[in-house]
């Protein structure tokens, strides 16, 4: 399982070159792939996050949407950081529309959701930041799967960070969903 991950990790970030790494450096290619992917895979949070506003979101789901816009701005400031600081490829965060990985809205799913409007749009955000959410989990098990991957401190702790938020902020989306606001 973890060898067909890492090719398939491998496949999503050819575009990105390969990665080097250093004698007696804690972090591993897998590492670097995590701090790269994810910064894609924020990226396209943020895109749906600020949808919201201009789709008549109830204001309790703007204002959650605002919140994960500003976390995922900060985490993608400190991937881009260590990725700079360990001289690895910082992709752009465009880079989301070309990097398939586990909880990618595809481009049908992102044009019902910027069509949708009020409820409409409240229903299939939560419903679809879930699943992109259950995709940053699923990367953050992938990481901590591979031999000597997440030993790095900083990349540890991000993914820790991740894990623990997300997993939070989709109980709160499955509140949401059960309990619309009118």
């Amino acid at each position: 399982m973890v060898v067909a991950t890492a090719r398939a990790q491998q496949h999503e970030h050819a575009s990105l070159g390969p990665v080097v790494i250093p004698q007696g450096a804690l972090y591993t290619e897998a590492d670097v792939r995590f701090m790269q992917g994810m910064i894609a895979h924020h990226a396209q949070a943020i895109y749906m996050s600020r949808m919201a506003a201009a789709r008549n979101a109830n204001p309790r789901l703007l204002r959650f949407a605002q919140k994960i816009d500003q976390s995922q701005i900060a985490e993608i400031a400190l991937m881009q950081e260590w990725l700079r600081t360990n001289k690895q490829v910082v992709p752009d965060t465009s880079s989301w529309r070309i990097m398939p990985m586990p909880g990618m809205l595809t481009a049908e799913q992102l044009k019902s959701l910027d069509t949708a409007q009020g409820a409409e749009f409240d229903r299939q955000f939560l419903v679809l930041m879930i699943h992109h959410h259950q995709g940053a989990l699923k990367m953050v098990e992938d990481l901590f799967a591979t031999p000597r991957a997440g030993q790095d401190l900083d990349v540890s702790v991000l993914a820790n960070d991740i894990q623990i938020g997300q997993t939070a902020e989709i109980g709160v989306m499955q509140q949401m969903l059960a309990n619309p606001s009118p």
